[in-house]
């Protein structure tokens, strides 16, 4: 796997999203689980004609979302923040610079996640949350990918919430992914798109800082012509308890999502049940 990244990454990025158009198709046609978790996870948050609509091409973008990984992991820093060609909502970055006050980063699984916090942190520093995965090979090369300049990775243990809270405390950034599903104990059922989903809390816990929240996403443009990054602040806010904030954060991720519903991974269990968790409200 190793060697078919590194072969990977000497392709142009069109090339690798043309390859990974096929690749989802592939991924749908051969997983009867991920065709169930994609078409039952589009129609709850698109309705049935939305989601006929948007499904050619959330396959297909989840496949280039694949074969990408070795254009961000791979090449040189510089280049690869290098392939972010526009920038909205940059102003809300030097506010909160300006103001001395940490920034909390929320990305979904929306476009080209992997990409936004390598190029933040050609701009500043940042400490992002990882779950490290089960396959060797694939640790070792998430960890050369992404621990670079000045971009440190803070794994999904206490550990890593001890760094993600002191970055902050030093009027830092830190990322993290919020529509991962936690494991037991660390979130709660909270409604996503109308059904509940264990919904972490840590993002939440984090935004009671003090730090500035910026939802974050990088456009996947087409013919490989790079990413759009796109910058907003939640409004309302996110405030008030700690399930409020929780709840404001998934409503965020809802919106971002239909502004670009073809670029979200939709194959994502999002609602599973953490092992020994308790039953979500709608099973009770």
């Amino acid at each position: 796997m190793i060697l078919l990244f590194r072969l990977l990454n000497r392709l142009p990025l069109a090339w690798l999203h043309r390859l990974g158009a096929l690749a989802g198709w592939l991924s749908w046609f051969c997983s009867p689980t991920y065709r169930r978790n994609m078409r039952e996870n589009m129609r709850l948050a698109l309705g049935e004609s939305g989601a006929r609509r948007a499904r050619a091409a959330a396959i297909a973008h989840a496949g280039r979302q694949s074969l990408e990984l070795p254009k961000i992991w791979l090449r040189p820093l510089d280049e690869v923040a290098g392939r972010v060609v526009a920038v909205s909502g940059w102003e809300l970055v030097e506010a909160a610079t300006r103001a001395g006050r940490g920034i909390l980063y929320l990305t979904p699984h929306l476009g080209c996640f992997e990409i936004t916090a390598q190029y933040l942190s050609t701009r500043a520093p940042i400490t992002v949350l990882y779950r490290p995965p089960k396959q060797a090979w694939l640790q070792t090369m998430i960890e050369a990918g992404r621990a670079r300049g000045q971009l440190a990775i803070a794994p999904a243990d206490l550990s890593g919430v001890r760094a993600l809270f002191k970055a902050l405390k030093r009027g830092e950034a830190v990322g993290m992914l919020p529509d991962q599903a936690p494991k037991r104990g660390e979130g709660r059922w909270l409604d996503f798109f109308g059904k509940p989903a264990y919904t972490m809390t840590l993002a939440a816990r984090l935004s009671e800082s003090g730090a500035a929240v910026l939802m974050i996403w990088a456009e996947r443009l087409p013919g490989g012509a790079g990413y759009h990054v796109h910058l907003r602040t939640p409004a309302p806010p996110v405030e008030e308890t700690l399930e409020a904030r929780a709840r404001r954060i998934n409503e965020e991720i809802e919106s971002l999502i239909l502004q670009c519903p073809e670029q979200y991974l939709w194959g994502y269990n999002r609602y599973k049940r953490p092992r020994g968790a308790d039953a979500p409200p709608e099973e009770n």
